[in-house]
């Protein structure tokens, strides 16, 4: 009996299958069996590597049944003879939000319209921007719009979520086919998705990047301390989700390539391996890209070309921007050649028709059409693991395919129909009759019709006689036809016709409303041209070279490390030798000999006739290089400056002109307890990983007084403290935590052998303070009036802890003996006064009574201008107090290195130390002294001898580009205007608020300056 049941259900060719009933109830007839379809004689591209010539493709209802030639196959399946054809693999675009709710930004979020605490109802995380709970499954909703346009571009499947916040929760795997949610929900869960934009979030934290990867950091500690136990005391839902999605696949979307590493370090602190969502750029940095060895979503939207035709905006424009324009189209070609896998998304295009034009600009800049399909299909499939259901063309996979008259890749290639589990989209209609032509028509006033274009997008123009013509607007709708077009005295005319039999016929109206009869007969057929020989390869556009950092001054390479000899210099050693005239040897980046008459093979020789030879300079108080300068919370330790390190900014390379070689980059003085520092050294060129000095000893900023309580704020923000009595207070209250939190861990771990204790919860900003109790982390601390700065070191000697540095300190020659008694350093500004109330008492004489008392004083910047003068500023402490030479020098050299507990490797000229040294044209203290070279463990970096040839070579590749852009106007090409947006030089330790990378005091005030400049 069982035998005969089976033989029926295959005698009707029906699987059990084929009787399943939907879940959702449907009154009347349901059913639905599956369909055969066959597909014969197309080119079939399985994927990217696999291609069957006169190939067969089978399916039945939404799956793949077989795949080959000449097979058997159902009488009942209905046949395409797709000669000539070709057939491909439905797109998949893994970075989508198609269906997602629209996501709704409130102002708020900002210093001034402060609100700390979450507004979200529920068990979940305390901060807004964090929603790993969000599930895309859940709230996705069918949009037959959004699909229409995503499956005329080639799509038929989608990994979709909401791109909201910094944790945004797990996507879905979702059909562009016509259906319900039910129907067209292939998949739950498939990615986990993060950025650094805390989208919809009112919430005031954070408002910087470094703040952005900080709260990801704390989260993901606390997801680890929740699923370790720590839910025994808690219920926390978000915490729980992001446990959950730890094995998930995980996505990190990033403006930049700077982004990309960014990510990459937070990715490798929790062992996860990112897939990164791109910004474009990744050719900019392609070598570091592939270290990373993870999957790229890629976007196409290039930047439109720009209009330079006005003098000033080509003068304006910046090198950078006219690069990224002409290199950009290479960026795919870049990552298929380093054999890096990667994806291609259409998320990022405003308008979703300019995708098969920017994929043919790829392919024509270096990008192989096998590897150009396989970054649409099968490569983002396997990176999401979904290739079990999209992806390719194979047995058992969803229908979703491609069919085209050509290469898909090539400009006139027409994509035909999209069938998207199994259900057939006509995108273009072959079967439509050629109607390109001239004919005679019998409208009053015209004399003939000309017809060009598509042939289902057909441009109708209307001549008054053999020189005048009259454009129309035309939407053809099969052999039906409406024309709209403009008399200039008369007004509008409206037509409709039907094609048939070379005429077209109907009826219009003219601007009064009058009905009419028109007709057009055909005279002569255009005859399409023969296509021409594709087969030889066209040679790639003449694009420009890169250059490290990718700015103006940017090197074709990175400078490299060279064995140099020094020679007849007069050499300001810091040292007890004091200043001689002599030779310096340096050898793998290292100072090797400091003597006379010195030789070495190999080393490139150096005259320093005439010169002075100097250490670099160091600027122990500066926020260059930044892309976040402050944080919003009171206390704020727990953010990183190495976090945000900007590598392209040109102030590294204008400071090293100055013969800067080390900075310390500073959190701002908005917070009370600021974040940690990053050291780094000038390195132009190099990524922000390598600036940073290796294992350098770790700081952080405090500050007091106007700035914390924002006295000079435009508006009170709602935020504790507003006097300096709370600002003591912030500080009492932060350490008392830090003991108790230590205390905690020590009792943890002096008992955690015993079964089941669980570790106490790990708090970034407790960490960073008791690294301080324990000596780990030293304080460099905003400062000025006297009364606070007594009350710190009391308050430090009371809680156990040591102050390292205070900073401008400019009420410092009154509590110089206090200071030296708790070695305290004194990093000051030369002669700044006036420019707010806590500096009234501020006096030239100050770094010079320091370092009469004995303080240890250095000369610091804060201030990306004053930083390119540090060698003048030093000199200034000659004329206010009569420092000698030696001890002014020393401001700005061995002091502050001896600051940043770096002088057993910087600060003098000495065997064995880093070979950071400046070659001045004069005396260093001397307003005429240039440096001439500047070097940096034994490479160097600034040549004063290349400055004019780095001019004229900046000049030279921008009136390249130009011309080019210019080019392309003339042909028509769409151009936009040139941003003017730069990020200001001039940043200081009270700037607030980030924007589009910018730190700025007042967003509003931003916001209008930069609409009225554009």
């Amino acid at each position: 009996m069982k035998r005969l049941f089976l033989f029926l259900l295959n005698l009707f060719g029906l699987g059990l299958a084929a009787y399943a009933q939907p879940t959702f109830h449907e009154n009347g007839v349901r059913d639905k069996r599956p369909e055969y379809s066959l597909f014969k004689n197309a080119t079939i591209h399985v994927d990217g590597r696999t291609t069957i010539s006169n190939g067969w493709l089978l399916i039945k209802g939404d799956r793949i049944e077989k795949v080959g030639k000449d097979f058997e196959f159902p009488k009942s399946a209905q046949v395409y003879d797709l000669a000539g054809k070709h057939i491909y693999p439905g797109f998949v675009d893994v970075y989508s939000d198609y269906g997602m709710p629209e996501i709704k930004r409130t102002r708020g979020g900002n210093f001034y319209e402060t609100q700390f605490n979450s507004q979200k109802d529920g068990a979940y995380y305390w901060n807004q921007a964090i929603k790993p709970e969000t599930k895309a499954a859940e709230i996705f909703k069918a949009n037959p719009k959004g699909a229409e346009d995503l499956r005329k571009i080639g799509f038929g499947a989608v990994v979709s979520h909401s791109k909201d916040g910094i944790a945004r929760g797990n996507s879905a795997l979702v059909s562009l086919a016509n259906g319900k949610e039910n129907e067209v929900l292939l998949k739950s869960d498939v990615s986990a998705h993060f950025s650094f934009e805390k989208g919809s979030s009112t919430q005031t934290y954070p408002v910087s990047l470094m703040g952005s990867v900080a709260l990801l950091r704390q989260a993901y500690y606390d997801a680890i301390w929740l699923k370790n136990g720590g839910s025994s005391s808690e219920r926390n839902l978000s915490l729980e989700a992001l446990s959950n999605s730890m094995t998930l696949p995980a996505v990190f979307h990033g403006k930049s390539i700077l982004d990309a590493l960014r990510a990459d370090k937070i990715g490798k602190e929790f062992g996860q391996k990112y897939i990164l969502k791109s910004g474009g750029d990744d050719y900019q940095r392609i070598d570091e890209i592939k270290k990373l060895n993870t999957h790229i979503i890629a976007p196409i939207n290039f930047p439109k070309a720009l209009d330079v035709e006005d003098p000033l905006d080509a003068e304006a424009v910046s090198l950078t921007d006219l690069k990224h324009w002409e290199l950009a189209p290479t960026n795919l070609g870049k990552l298929a050649s380093n054999q890096i896998s990667f994806s291609i998304t259409s998320s990022d295009l405003v308008d979703k028709s300019q995708f098969f034009g920017n994929l043919q600009k790829a392919v024509a800049h270096g990008l192989d059409k096998g590897a150009a399909l396989d970054a649409l299909t099968n490569q983002p499939a396997k990176a999401f693991k979904i290739d079990n259901l999209v992806g390719s063309i194979k047995t058992g996979l969803i229908a979703n395919f491609l069919i085209s008259n050509e290469d898909i890749f090539d400009a006139k290639a027409k994509l035909l129909e999209n069938w998207v589990q199994g259900q057939k989209f006509v995108i273009t209609d072959l079967s439509l009759s050629a109607i390109n032509g001239k004919y005679k028509v019998n409208i009053p006033g015209f004399t003939k019709l000309e017809v060009t274009g598509e042939n289902d997008k057909p441009a109708l123009e209307f001549f008054e006689n053999d020189t005048t013509k009259i454009k129309t607007t035309t939407v053809r709708d099969r052999n039906f036809l409406t024309i709209s077009y403009k008399k200039k005295e008369a007004g509008s005319y409206r037509l409709s016709g039907f094609i048939a039999d070379k005429k077209i016929s109907g009826e219009g109206k003219d601007p009064n409303g009058q009905s009419f009869t028109w007709s057009a007969t055909l005279e002569e057929a255009t005859v399409e041209k023969a296509k021409t020989d594709t087969t030889k390869k066209a040679e790639l556009p003449k694009v420009g070279d890169l250059v490290y950092p990718f700015v103006a001054f940017g090197n074709p390479s990175i400078p490299a490390k060279q064995d140099l000899l020094i020679k007849n210099a007069t050499i300001w050693t810091n040292e007890s030798d004091g200043n001689i005239t002599g030779d310096v040897l340096i050898k793998n980046g290292k100072i090797e000999t400091v003597g006379k008459n010195l030789s070495a093979a190999g080393a490139k020789v150096v005259d320093g006739t005439g010169k002075h030879l100097t250490n670099g300079i160091i600027d122990e108080h500066s926020h260059i290089a930044l892309f976040s300068i402050n944080e919003v919370e009171t206390v704020s330790s727990e953010v990183r400056q190495e976090d945000v390190v900007n590598s392209e900014d040109i102030n590294i390379y204008r400071q090293l002109a100055g013969g800067v070689t080390t900075s310390q980059l500073l959190h701002g003085s908005a917070d009370c307890i600021g974040g940690q520092s990053a050291i780094i050294k000038l390195k132009w060129g190099e990524t922000a990983e390598n600036l940073i000095i290796p294992n350098s000893p770790k700081f952080i900023k405090f500050a007091l007084g106007e700035n914390v309580k924002r006295g000079n704020a435009p508006q009170a923000p709602n935020r504790y403290p507003s006097t300096r009595m709370g600002v003591e207070q912030v500080f009492n209250d932060a350490f008392t935590r830090a003991i108790a939190y230590k205390k905690e861990w020590t009792n943890y771990n002096n008992q955690k052998v015993k079964t089941g204790l669980i570790a106490p919860r790990r708090d970034l900003e407790l960490d960073a303070l008791v690294e301080i109790l324990d000596g780990k982390r030293n304080i460099t601390c905003h400062s000025y009036v006297q009364s606070e700065i007594n009350m710190l070191m009391k308050l430090a000697d009371s809680l156990g802890f040591k102050v390292n540095t205070l900073t401008h300190i400019l009420e410092g020659y009154k509590v110089a003996d206090k200071m030296k008694a708790r070695n305290i350093n004194a990093s000051t500004f030369s002669d700044w006064w006036a420019y707010k109330m806590e500096v009234k008492e501020a006096i030239p004489y100050n770094a010079a009574i320091m370092t009469k008392v004995g303080v240890n004083t250095a000369i610091n910047s804060d201030d990306a201008e004053m930083a390119r003068r540090l060698n003048q500023e030093a000199a200034k402490t000659i004329l206010y107090g009569g420092l000698t030479e030696e001890q002014a020098w020393k401001t700005v050299t061995l002091n502050p290195a001896k600051m940043l507990h770096l002088d057993d490797r910087l600060g003098s000229i000495k065997k064995g130390k880093d070979a950071d040294l400046v070659l001045w044209t004069d005396n260093p203290l001397s307003v005429y002294a240039k440096p001439e070279k500047t070097i940096i463990d034994g490479t160097i970096y600034f040549d004063l001898e290349n400055e004019s040839a780095k001019f004229r070579s900046v000049e030279t590749e921008k009136n390249r580009i130009i011309q080019k852009l210019l080019l392309e106007k003339s042909k028509g090409t769409p151009t936009v205007r040139p941003s003017t947006r730069t990020r200001p030089s001039d940043i200081h330790c009270d700037a607030i608020l980030e924007y589009d990378g910018v730190s700025v005091e007042n967003l509003d005030e931003y916001l209008e300056k930069m609409n009225n400049q554009n």
